[in-house]
């Protein structure tokens, strides 16, 4: 029986914090009339999010080009914020309980970015999650990476693992996959398996999914097939209706 499989998204799901938006927000800011009015702009918008917003650098995105800033600018200023990604600049953190969950969950850990790979194994070292992740895919240009990603991996158990409904999500689930959303913007579509705040109110339900998918079939004692042990279906905060 193959392996179960969890795929993590990384910004705003295994790294989190405003660092690295309010870096990318300060690099856009170079380019405007009033560089600290748009930083404060994003800040606020950061905490009292727009329904149609996607993420937090959607937001970032959205206050530059209602200042008139190009794409070529946000381009740049995304790249020099990378650059200065898990530094002073640019803080994160991580799940308190995540080291010890990928240390000895028995699944295959996959982390799955559309970000580049800019500073992203020092960074995954500084948080104490260096050689966790058996596979590791950055500028995966989810969701429809993530679809391509998922061709490879039929017949195994899934669990995806992220904020955004769409990208990190929305594939897995169409393809009959366990999802898992953490925090997240509002998105009337989401439809999770399992959904808190933070990812760890997640990992108990992540762990008993995995041990579920790894348990092999159940055979009846009146019939001779095999019934799927499926893996239980619980939300730690209601779903979006």
């Amino acid at each position: 029986m193959p392996r179960p499989v969890l795929i993590f998204d990384f910004d705003g799901t295994v790294a989190v914090g405003d660092g690295p938006l309010l870096a990318y927000a300060r690099a856009v800011a170079a380019h405007a009339a009033s560089p600290d009015a748009l930083v404060d702009a994003v800040a606020f918008q950061l905490a009292t999010p727009a329904a149609e917003v996607i993420d937090g650098y959607d937001v970032v995105r959205r206050v530059a080009l209602a200042e008139g800033i190009d794409d070529d600018a946000l381009a740049a200023a995304y790249a020099a914020s990378r650059a200065q990604l898990g530094g002073v600049e640019a803080p994160v953190a991580t799940a308190a309980g995540l080291a010890g969950f990928l240390a000895t969950v028995d699944a295959v850990r996959l982390l799955v970015t559309n970000a580049p790979a800019t500073r992203l194994d020092e960074v995954l070292s500084a948080l104490g999650l260096g050689g966790m992740f058996d596979r590791i895919v950055t500028d995966a240009a989810k969701p429809a990476g993530l679809e391509q990603l998922l061709d490879g991996l039929d017949g195994s158990p899934v669990l995806a693992v992220g904020d955004v409904w769409r990208n990190d999500l929305a594939p897995a689930h169409a393809r009959g996959h366990d999802t898992a959303l953490v925090g997240g913007y509002a998105d009337p579509a989401a439809r999770p398996t399992y959904r808190a705040d933070t990812l760890d109110e997640l990992l108990p339900a992540l762990a008993a999914w995995v041990a579920a998918a790894g348990e092999p079939p159940v055979v009846a004692a009146s019939e001779d097939r095999t019934a799927r042990v499926d893996a239980p279906r619980v939300e730690t905060s209601p779903s979006p209706a």
